[in-house]
């Protein structure tokens, strides 16, 4: 490795320290995870130091050093420090970039980059061992073969193979100081991203990891970021979906690390949605860090958008108004529909019309009775013939009420006895799928015939009338 004390001077430092007292001789690389990168250090993965694998990762030297995070990017190779939450938690455990991830730019203290070719090989052979997965915390089952021996400092004299690749590659600027639309086609999404914060799209490592991260700039010792996570609902409510993360949280609830402080459903641009906000308790080296979340989950186009913002408890209010910006902005675009001449558009014109209104609460019911009705084997397929003929004209409505408010109010209007008569299902006792179709399909064909049929019979009517009274003059 070749160091770099002009960006990280205290962590070079305690890197040359702590290799001279031969804290790295002996220890592993305990978490190794493919095209991202390989994490070691820790004392407890020495031989003999712990008692279960699962100690690996949890171990330091008694102190930390502050995070000196700086311009140089998490390119292949780069030597950076592993921490916790707290940006000034990095003991002795660093980690080897193995493919190129711009995502933890200036949130990690990059401090050295592999020096030789022989070490390039060697990353790659540790990085391609067979691991646990994550159950496992990723720990290479062969863990011996990613073991360091010896760990020595060396001047640059001694070694003859060093090669020569220049400065690192630098971040040129943190972003952009002006707010900004960020548009993604991947995920079918946009959103005026904070100005002054870098958004990137990290490489999915796990499961649980966000499709998209925004960072902001750090503030007294912590740095704020806002994530995006796209799943897929396969016909989950979003009740469901957010009663299924309590429950895998309440371990942790239970233990006193993490309180749910409120939770309300909304909604945004029209979707129904969940919003909570959540404390945790970290332990760190240096004592306990309070951490605070802001997370609102938006059902739409059969996903789940769970937009989530961190940051230190003492901090939150910062740049929680950055945060409301993101979601008061956010769109989804994979509900657009190609018009004729090959244009977009999109939108549901009841969800348009009613929204912010008195009517979203009716809204929201006819939500439900339309994913009750999808719930069923022949709910499926009247559903599907319905809303390809709704579908056929609503985004072009919804389009004339988003440039019209006097339309807007028109539509509304109109609305109103369509959204009232789903009150009739206050007062059903619907015991079976049956029950459900049938009063769901109900309220759909009486509406149909109110807006519809209704009007065809008097303008037939009057049709008649006129032809009959032409016929006599």
């Amino acid at each position: 490795m070749k160091l770099f004390p002009n960006d990280a001077p205290k962590t070079v430092a305690n890197f040359l320290n702590l290799t001279e007292h031969q804290i790295y001789d002996r220890t592993v690389f305990h978490r190794v995870i493919k095209d991202f990168m390989i994490q070691g250090g820790d004392p407890k993965s020495k031989p003999g130091a712990s008692e279960h694998f699962s100690d690996w990762g949890s171990g330091d030297v008694g102190y930390t050093i502050p995070g000196e995070f700086n311009t140089i990017k998490h390119k292949r190779g780069i030597v950076s420090m592993a921490r916790g939450f707290d940006p000034d938690s990095a003991a002795s455990q660093f980690f080897i970039v193995h493919e190129d991830s711009f995502f933890l730019d200036q949130n990690y203290a990059a401090f050295g980059r592999l020096a030789t070719n022989t070490s390039y090989e060697t990353l790659d052979k540790i990085a391609n061992l067979t691991t646990g997965g994550e159950q496992m915390n990723n720990r290479p089952l062969d863990f011996e073969k990613g073991e360091i021996l010896k760990a020595e400092v060396k001047m640059r004299a001694e070694i003859p193979d060093l090669l020569d690749l220049g400065e690192p590659e630098r971040v040129e600027s943190f972003t952009n100081q002006n707010t900004q639309e960020y548009s993604t086609e991947k995920f079918d999404i946009s959103f005026l991203a904070p100005a002054g914060w870098l958004v990137q799209e990290p490489p999915t490592k796990t499961p649980n990891s966000p499709d998209i991260v925004a960072v902001g700039p750090k503030i007294a010792g912590f740095t704020p970021a806002i994530s995006i996570s796209v799943k897929a609902a396969n016909g989950t409510s979003l009740d469901d979906y957010s009663n299924e993360i309590k429950n895998s949280l309440q371990k942790t609830i239970d233990a006193g690390n993490l309180s749910i402080l409120s939770e309300d459903k909304t909604a945004i641009n029209g979707n129904e949605a969940i919003t909570k906000v959540m404390l945790a308790k970290f332990n760190t080296g240096s004592g306990q860090i309070n951490v605070k979340f802001k997370e609102t989950i938006i059902k739409a186009n059969d996903k789940f958008y769970i937009l989530t913002y961190t940051n230190s408890d003492r901090n939150f209010d910062n740049a929680l108004d950055k945060f409301s910006q993101v979601v008061d902005s956010f769109k989804t675009t994979a509900a657009k529909t190609p018009n004729p001449d090959g244009s977009e558009k999109s939108g549901c014109l009841i969800a348009t019309a009613a929204y912010g209104s008195e009517l979203a609460p009716q809204v929201q019911l006819l939500r439900e009775v339309r994913d009750n009705v999808l719930g069923t084997n022949s709910g499926t397929s009247f559903m599907t013939a319905f809303n390809a003929v709704y579908y056929s004209f609503s985004p072009t409505i919804s389009d004339w009420e988003r440039q019209s408010p006097i339309f807007k109010d028109a539509v509304r209007i109109t609305l109103q006895p369509l959204l009232s008569s789903l009150s009739i299902l206050n007062y059903a006792e619907i015991d079976s799928e049956q029950e459900m179709l049938g009063y769901g399909i109900g309220v759909i064909l009486l509406n149909i015939g109110m807006y519809f049929v209704v009007p065809a019979i008097i303008i037939v009517k009057s049709k008649n009338k006129i032809q009959k009274f032409i016929a006599k003059t």
